[in-house]
């Protein structure tokens, strides 16, 4: 079997995935090494793998984003988009545009020696690299290093169509419908990404490797064998690039019992008596910054469903919010959420892939509030499936979000049993054994 080494970026939202993974291709049979910075190796001991020390990015947020320690300038640039993130959702994609221009090739000489470094003293047959770590597949494109790409959000990550740009949305929910002025805008802007970042890629690779071929369209760059893509195959998805085999992972939650813990097992129990039906409110590890949002929705639960309960994940605004717990309210900064949607009828969430794809393995639905990234195509996918609604955090009361979240705990589930039981018949074990038979 294959020696693999994976290569995750410093968020905890795309390294913990990548770690269900990474101990699945162990349990198929590979040798299996976990890169990625130091702060990060509980996860490959946990996965069962060996762990190797690798940084290929400048900024981080190891659970909660506010309190990572950040390189120079990156805790400006977290707020000044959490800033745009109450304009609308137009001027946070733009900011995020903005910002991807010094985000996403960061140090990319730096990574390329650290990976021919790695490779050197721990060569393996294969790796397994996160899409949105351009530097890492850079660096493996120019090395010729066989690989495999791992897509962490929404399949339109990797671009296909010629109209198709990273940063603007495939599709949008019908709660979110920006003006075709605002569209033309960030099209602009996201064009003139595109065209900026193949440039750089072509300029490396002209410096670095000129034996290697330059990527039509450096967003699109994967492995021309294999792509993990963390999602449910829905049938409505765009295309993708041509050439490799495409795997879907369906959701990357552990295997197995997941256990909350005595703490949490012991406040389920307590707000079910207060309230019979319980509700997860969680915005991620960026977005739990927004309390102004997780106020308005967890005083909209408590008004419209006197029979409902809520468990708040506030992140660094968990003080500030801690007026709120009581009989029917839990409020912490960090909760154990993969194994407590075992235990919630519906969940608030902001789109991000791990929240939706754990919502559908456990077959809880969602209210979506979509602010960012591909938050808004996954809020169309969630919509479309039957799995969830989405309303504009950004036109957000509490009366709104209590009745959508009352919706949700009244209306029948066929349509997300369905797609759990697909969801299912995927998992990271299936994903596993059909990359480790492609790397055979």
């Amino acid at each position: 079997m294959p020696r693999v080494t994976v290569i995750a970026p410093p968020f905890h939202s795309h390294a913990a995935p990548l770690s269900v993974l990474a101990g699945e291709l162990r349990a198929a049979g590979a040798e299996v090494t976990f890169a990625c910075a130091e702060g990060f190796a509980a996860l490959a001991e946990a996965a069962g793998v060996e762990f190797a020390p690798l940084t290929v990015g400048r900024n981080a947020n190891t659970g909660i984003a506010r309190r990572t320690v950040q390189a120079e300038g990156e805790a400006g640039r977290l707020e000044e988009f959490l800033e745009a993130t109450r304009d609308g959702a137009v001027p946070a994609l733009l900011v995020q545009a903005r910002h991807r221009r010094a985000d996403m090739l960061a140090e990319p000489e730096r990574v390329l020696e650290e990976l021919r470094a790695l490779h050197a003293r721990h060569p393996a047959d294969w790796y397994v690299v996160d899409q949105l770590s351009y530097a890492a597949t850079l660096a493996l494109h120019c090395l010729d290093l066989p690989y495999a790409t791992f897509c962490p959000g929404h399949p339109s990550y990797l671009p296909a169509e010629p109209g198709a740009l990273f940063g603007v949305p495939y599709a949008w929910p019908q709660a979110v419908r920006p003006t075709a002025a605002d569209l033309q805008t960030l099209r602009g802007e996201a064009q003139a990404n595109d065209f900026s970042f193949t440039a750089l890629f072509a300029r490396f690779i002209a410096r670095h490797a000129p034996h290697r071929p330059v990527p039509r369209r450096a967003f699109a760059l994967c492995s021309p064998h294999a792509v993990v893509l963390n999602y449910p195959q829905l049938d409505w998805l765009p295309p993708r690039p041509e050439g490799p085999a495409y795997v879907f992972s369906g959701h990357l939650t552990p295997t197995g019992t997941l256990d909350p813990g005595p703490f949490w097992n012991a406040e389920v129990v307590r707000l079910r008596r207060a309230g019979p039906r319980l509700v997860l409110v969680a915005l991620g590890t960026f977005l739990s910054a927004r309390g102004d949002v997780l106020e308005s929705v967890t005083r909209g639960i408590l008004a419209e469903r006197p029979d409902t309960s809520v468990i708040l994940a506030a992140g660094d605004q968990a003080a500030a919010l801690a007026g709120l717990a009581g009989p029917r309210v839990a409020v912490a900064a960090t909760v154990p959420q993969q194994a407590l949607l075992r235990h919630v009828d519906a969940m608030v969430h902001h789109g991000g892939n791990n929240s939706f794809t754990e919502c559908l393995a456990a077959g809880v639905p969602a209210l979506v509030l979509p602010f960012s990234s591909d938050q808004f195509s996954v809020a169309h996918d969630a919509e479309r499936s039957g799995a969830g609604l989405c309303l504009d955090p950004h036109r957000l009361d509490p009366k709104g979000a209590g009745r959508a979240v009352s919706a949700l705990l009244d209306a029948p589930g066929d349509a997300l049993e369905e797609l759990r039981g697909h969801v299912h018949a995927h998992g990271p074990r299936h994903a596993a054994r059909q990359l480790t038979a492609l790397m055979a």
